[in-house]
């Protein structure tokens, strides 16, 4: 039984995880993370200046109690692997060091893992899935939203992405126009379950197309609140709010619900994953999972613990890899940029 350790820092969450394998099974150990929510709140987004220097101070200490809670060393593991993108460069750059480092030091195999790849895989690691099956990947994410036609490993074709804001950036974006703390997406779920999601009709862009478009929604979103003489220093409050973020939610639900079945009927999809922050809204997965039973279409959402950025998933993609001995040479930059397909 081997190991692997895996650090994740491609944002503003400091991550590490210990996965166990052989040649046919793998699960994870132990994994850690460290929030910086706290401390981006009050700058309503992620700041990446502060975002690296918070990498630099929390890393080693979480690697430190990750090691010491499982009792090992860095010289117990026989491979390690980091997030080289993408990302922000200067987040990206800590853990990439850091886990350079390691196995450079230990003269072990390194591997410089797709952040996006991650995701795509994490609904298999609970299952510890040696071989990926054919399916239609949904990666809702912060930054990304996407469907990716899967042949197997390292076998992507791009079906379709959003051409402006991703999903889970809308979220953040409203939910800053609706006075409320960042990260939005949570604060919206919440606040959606009192309110009437057929009260406001927002626009759901793009009819008939795959690629997704959240811009205009947040537009719209912002003149409503202009129509209904609301500014910064007059917010919504109670049931106006509600129905403004449960109808806001519900445009970005049917929005990926349509275009997801609409790609999985083009490209005969049997299997559809969901993965990426936004994964954790359980209206989108019920919405899914509800539209997908009528079509028998099989559907497998991400673990919860797995949605958001996490080095699990990071070392569960480079197990791959290392089975196959595919690996990154030590000079490997990162690239805040990397493409999936």
């Amino acid at each position: 039984m081997g190991k692997l350790l895996a650090i994740e820092t491609s944002c503003d969450e400091s991550a590490a995880a210990i996965l166990d394998y052989d040649s046919s099974n793998a699960s994870i150990t132990d994994a850690l993370i460290s929030s910086q929510i706290m401390i981006h709140r009050e700058f309503g987004g992620v700041v990446p200046e502060v975002a690296s220097r918070n990498h630099s101070i929390n890393l080693p200490e979480l690697v430190k109690s990750l090691l010491d809670q499982n009792q090992l060393r860095p010289r117990d593991f026989d491979a390690f692997a980091a997030t080289g993108g993408p990302g922000l460069a200067s987040s990206l750059l800590i853990g990439h060091s850091f886990a350079k480092g390691l196995a450079a030091s230990c003269k072990k195999p390194f591997y410089s893992v797709n952040h996006m790849e991650g995701h795509l895989l994490s609904p298999f690691i609970s299952s510890g899935e040696k071989s990926i099956p054919p399916h239609l990947a949904l990666i809702v994410s912060g930054g990304h939203t996407m469907l990716i036609k899967v042949d197997g490993l390292n076998q992507y074709q791009l079906i379709s992405k959003t051409i402006d804001d991703a999903a889970g950036e809308a979220f953040d974006k409203v939910g800053r126009m609706l006075g409320l703390p960042y990260p939005g997406g949570p604060e919206i779920e919440k606040l959606a379950r009192d309110g009437n999601s057929k009260q406001f009709s927002f626009p759901r862009s793009l009819p008939g197309k795959l690629d997704f478009s959240f811009s205009g929604l947040k537009t719209a979103v912002l003149y409503t609140l202009k129509d209904l003489g609301y500014n910064t220093h007059n917010l919504p409050k109670g049931k106006i709010l509600a129905d403004l973020c449960a109808s806001f939610q519900q445009a970005v639900i049917d929005s990926l619900v349509k275009k997801t079945l609409k790609a999985a009927q083009a490209t005969n999809s049997r299997l559809i994953t969901l993965s990426g922050g936004v994964s954790c809204n359980l209206a989108l997965t019920n919405a899914l999972q509800e539209a997908l039973s009528r079509r028998n279409i099989h559907f497998l959402p991400c673990e919860r613990k797995y949605s958001t950025d996490n080095a699990a998933m990071i070392s569960y993609s480079a197990w791959f890899y290392h089975r196959q001995g595919l690996h990154s040479p030590l000079n490997t930059n990162i690239n805040p940029n990397l493409a999936l397909a």
